[in-house]
């Protein structure tokens, strides 16, 4: 008696505290996610850091101090003070306030890049990893072109035949990042397609399209999510090489990389021109990488 008593309320309990529906179950996983994040130091580092950086691009035109394209001759290559807090560049530019604005760049590139390759890359693995034989083995022998280059090469190429712009960057980037996510979603479902719940909605009828799109992608997420995030580093690096090269945004856009390839020419008088725009880059990459290891062990199973 006792003992039915005890049982049914644990039940009433679980039931309490299970979601009524699926907007409910994912704020709770959010909210499950946000406290293991906030559990490890390193990660929860690299979340503020990527937090920051998003507040700042939001924000640019109230943290900014001065504007960033203006040139005052007058003013150029001053050290940095309260009035230029990391000083100023050869035109007189405010260097604090061109890092600030060059914050939205960055997430612009990054953005746009993951959008396209995300489901570049998660629809030609699964594909690729259901069907196999002929179709696994054209793409697969596709993907490894693109892997056989180094990316600032490969991406160097791309923009020879697009010309330089920032627009043309993002595409010579995604052209270049979607290959690992391919290869990465491949393996997920080469070892979900002959799960049993996939052959139980084979049998009950469902088409390839919907066994993809509805079963194996959603399972796969969460690697190609993770994957994604530090994929993010890379991509930071490559476009401020592209932008060092003058290949990626073009002047007067306050781009970091590009800051640093203005500045060089005055480093050895002027530090402050290429070490903070440096220093920013190196942080930033840092920061995602940092999330990312986090999200993994959050996010994937076998990392336990």
């Amino acid at each position: 008696m006792i003992a039915n008593i005890s049982s049914s309320s644990s039940i009433k309990r679980a039931n309490a505290q299970a979601p009524v529906s699926a907007f409910q179950a994912f704020c709770l996983s959010s909210v499950r996610v946000m406290q293991h994040l906030l559990r490890n130091p390193m990660t929860l580092m690299g979340s503020s850091v990527v937090l920051l950086l998003i507040l700042v691009a939001a924000f640019a035109p109230l943290i900014a101090t001065h504007d960033p394209i203006v040139q005052n001759l007058s003013n150029a290559l001053q050290a940095p003070s309260t009035a230029h807090w990391f000083g100023t560049d050869e035109y007189g530019r405010d260097v604090f306030s061109r890092l600030v604005y060059g914050s939205r760049i960055t997430l612009y590139i990054i953005g746009l890049v993951t959008i396209i390759v995300g489901p570049i890359g998660l629809l030609v693995g699964t594909i690729s990893g259901y069907f196999g034989g002929f179709v696994d083995a054209l793409f697969m022998r596709i993907t490894d072109i693109f892997i056989s280059f180094p990316s600032l090469v490969l991406a160097l190429a791309f923009i020879a035949a697009l010309g330089p712009g920032l627009e043309h960057a993002v595409i010579a980037i995604a052209l270049t990042s979607w290959p690992p996510i391919a290869r990465l979603a491949r393996a997920e479902t080469l070892s979900l397609r002959n799960a049993d719940f996939v052959v139980a909605v084979q049998l009950q009828g469902a088409s390839s399209s919907r066994i993809i799109f509805r079963h194996i992608m959603p399972m796969c997420m969460s690697s190609v999510i993770i994957r994604l995030t530090m994929n993010m580093a890379s991509i930071i690096l490559t476009a401020a090489a592209l932008g060092f090269l003058g290949l990626g945004a073009q002047a007067p856009l306050p781009e970091w990389g590009a800051m640093i390839s203005t500045g060089r020419r005055y480093m050895l008088e002027c530090w402050w021109l290429v070490a903070v725009p440096g220093a920013t880059i190196m942080l930033v990459s840092l920061a995602f990488n940092l999330l990312g290891d986090g999200l993994r062990d959050v996010l994937d199973p076998r990392s336990e």
